[in-house]
């Protein structure tokens, strides 16, 4: 597995993350797939204060090497349904939420804290700069954004840069071949300010691994209801398998090193439920998707990013006829 740096700091991070949701009890086989990333070369482990216990068994599968991953975790959501001060991005939900998951996570720093989805009701002055506070305080070394459009990440990084906060480095976001909505105007965000971007869902909640297309549906519970797959997803599946036929791998690994391909600042989060599973998705950082690949992926799942992107991309007669021989910005 490679490495990457995270956003604009020299943290280096492996290009894929493991995520940790499901994990809610210390079993071996978690414990197998921890094994299993780490001898791949991985090194971000992905949590959330409110992912259950999952914060619980990461700290417990890393007690005695914590320091050699980068333990991520979120706050935001509620940590008491009757109680409005217990959600939010406010300094003392962040306060509160934060010391929980560092006894959770059995370590006295988080790596990289995550603002789990933008709250609507918080200045972004406020959060920014208890932000930063646990930063100077060593509590938190870098900081980044889940869920949230463009317009406020780059707001408060710009609020950051302005008044010597530290800003995000990181920014995650659902991305997949069929869900590619982050192209408007996330993705091109992230990569014109310099963010990492965590992609979840890459497999669009197996939908891309053909277990909906291929054959009788799963006996494991699912999150999709029987059915419910529309032909737009069953197409995209099928180039997906029919693409990991010609290139002798699975389709999961074809989706997930879709997503690699888009982009260099992205890097897919990949869990499973079995050590299998997991071995499986870890190998697509070995997959090289042709170019005639990645054409007929995006043909079987059309996307327009719309206005205005769409529109300015066609606009060059708007900058006069010799716009062709400017090479512009590298």
């Amino acid at each position: 597995m490679r490495y990457r740096l995270l956003g604009r700091t020299g943290l280096r991070v492996s290009e894929l993350f493991l995520g940790a949701m499901t994990w809610r009890a210390v079993t071996p086989g978690v414990r197998a797939m921890m094994g299993l990333y780490e001898d791949a070369g991985g090194n971000v482990v992905d949590t959330a204060s409110a992912y259950g216990e999952s914060e619980s068994v990461v700290g417990e599968v890393l007690e005695g090497r914590r320091d050699r991953f980068v333990v991520a975790t979120k706050y935001t959501l509620t940590r008491d349904a009757g109680d409005l001060n217990a959600a939010g991005n406010h300094r003392k939900n962040l306060v509160l939420s934060l010391e929980r998951s560092l006894r959770r996570l059995r370590t006295d720093y988080v790596d990289l804290l995550w603002v789990h989805i933008w709250d609507r009701h918080t200045p972004l002055e406020e959060t920014m700069r208890a932000l930063d506070d646990v930063v100077r305080a060593g509590k938190v070394l870098y900081v980044g954004i889940s869920d949230a459009p463009a317009w406020v990440v780059s707001r408060a990084n710009t609020l950051a840069e302005w008044r010597g906060w530290t800003p995000f480095a990181g920014l995650q976001v659902p991305y997949s071949l069929l869900w590619r909505d982050v192209e408007r105007e996330l993705l091109p965000m992230a990569e014109e300010s310099g963010l990492t971007v965590a992609a979840w869902a890459t497999l669009a909640q197996g939908v891309l691994s053909g277990k909906y297309t291929a054959g009788p549906a799963p006996e494991t519970p699912t999150r999709i209801e029987p059915g419910s797959v529309t032909e737009r997803e069953h197409a995209a599946a099928r180039a997906v398998m029919d693409v990991a036929d010609d290139l002798g791998v699975t389709p999961s690994q074809v989706a997930i090193a879709w997503t690699l391909a888009r982009s260099r600042v992205v890097h897919p989060i990949v869990g499973a439920s079995t050590p299998g599973q997991l071995a499986d998705n870890l190998a697509a950082a070995d997959v090289t998707l042709p170019e005639e690949a990645m054409d007929r992926l995006a043909q079987a799942a059309p996307f327009t990013r719309g206005f205005p992107a769409d529109f300015i991309a066609e606009a060059g007669g708007a900058f006069g006829t010799r716009i062709d021989r400017l090479d512009g910005r590298p």
